[in-house]
């Protein structure tokens, strides 16, 4: 070919989604260049995150990596001026809906300056192309279902998603300001699953916040019971229902809104969910059918932030970025890490015989267990 590699700038590519991102970024013939400040990445050898040792283990060619704070103007400064960035695509941030309840101005602090100043460096470098990791959250309390990209915004219930609802309005503003900036606002719902060589997958720090790893938690013995944040809902089962979609699904996404940026689009937003909502109980079963096992679990009272039902409409992604989830709720769930203790013989297990649990459909789940004991 002769032309050079496209590189991209990942922001908090050592993440969950960023690093699934990441591979599919190489795979896609880019070269990411990634950032991450380690707030919630596992050090690996060689001074890389954990889970990016790994990606370079699935593709086998190596990943630039860089440890670095968005808020930390000089530092992006210096690495602009050594990379040519043809694009960025921003995951950097804080992300837990309940801690930023309790933390707010930490909250607006990293994800609205950092970003502040990641936009102003982009723009004195020349980079006017943008993917930005927003979220469902914006959407605040369901007037209509299924959700659009043309459901009213801002009435977000918690700082998480005011933080996120703040960025999409000064990149809108910016691409207004200025023609020759392009954005992809990407709202995600709920991301669950884990790439299928097991490798690489959710890992969250102390108690998730999320509804699978906490199951596959409980699953598989680390956890008592789960707790189901109120059953008197205005839904089939009175749990919350969410529209899950598989990380992988999601990470393509990010390809196809990289494209989209090469057609000059100005800022466009696109809902990347599956169209399909799932209450926490019918999750609760598909997780029991994957893992074989029985997924206890306590009612207790309602989690403040949280809506009853939130699924999406994606039929826009579909029409304007050829988009489309293509992973059901089976190929989650098996592909969900389950944190546990590896079988070893004479090794103590919470839920002995350990190794008997999973049909051959859980693989991808149990593959990423038995290398993954305790996450990454």
């Amino acid at each position: 070919q002769g032309t050079m590699a496209e590189k991209i700038l990942v922001t908090g590519g050592a993440g969950y989604i960023g690093s699934h991102c990441v591979l599919e970024l190489v795979e896609a013939g880019y070269v990411p260049v990634v950032i991450d400040n380690f707030h919630n990445a596992i050090r690996g050898a060689d001074a890389l995150p954990e889970s990016l040792r790994r990606v370079q283990q699935i593709v086998h060619q190596p990943i630039l990596f860089q440890e670095l704070d968005i808020t930390n103007e000089a530092a992006l400064q210096e690495l602009f001026s050594k990379h040519r960035f043809s694009a960025v695509m921003h995951f950097a941030g804080l992300k837990a809906v309940g801690e930023s309840v309790q933390k707010p101005l930490e909250y607006y602090r990293v994800n609205l300056t950092g970003t502040i100043r990641l936009l102003e460096t982009m723009k004195a470098h020349g980079v006017r192309n943008i993917v930005f990791s927003s979220s469902a959250t914006v959407y605040g309390d369901p007037k209509y279902l299924p959700l659009d990209e043309n459901h009213p915004v801002g009435g977000c219930t918690n700082p998480y998603g005011k933080s996120k609802y703040f960025i999409e309005e000064m990149i809108r503003d910016l691409c207004k300001a200025e023609g020759d900036w392009n954005a992809v606002l990407l709202r995600y719902f709920n991301p669950i699953g884990a790439h299928e060589s097991g490798m690489i997958g959710e890992d969250p720090q102390g108690i998730p916040n999320n509804l699978m790893p906490y199951v596959a938690q409980v699953a598989v013995g680390r956890r008592e019971f789960l707790s189901v944040f109120g059953n008197d809902y205005k839904t089939d089962d009175g749990t919350g229902v969410r529209d899950y979609i598989h990380v992988v699904d999601l990470a393509k996404g990010h390809i196809a809104a990289l494209k989209k940026l090469k057609e000059h689009c100005g800022c466009k937003i696109y809902n990347l969910g599956t169209g399909t909502g799932y209450s926490v109980l019918q999750m609760v079963r598909a997780m029991e059918k994957a893992s074989g096992r029985e997924i206890k679990y306590k009612i207790t009272a309602r989690r403040e932030g949280d809506v009853a039902s939130c699924y999406a409409n994606p039929a826009l992604a579909e029409r304007e970025l050829g988009w489309k989830a293509a992973f059901g709720l089976d190929k989650m769930c098996k592909s969900i890490p389950l944190p546990s203790v590896p079988c070893v013989a004479g090794f103590p297990s919470p839920t002995p015989p350990h190794c008997r649990f999973l049909p051959p459909a859980g693989e991808d789940l149990w593959r990423w267990q038995l290398q993954n004991p305790t996450g990454f």
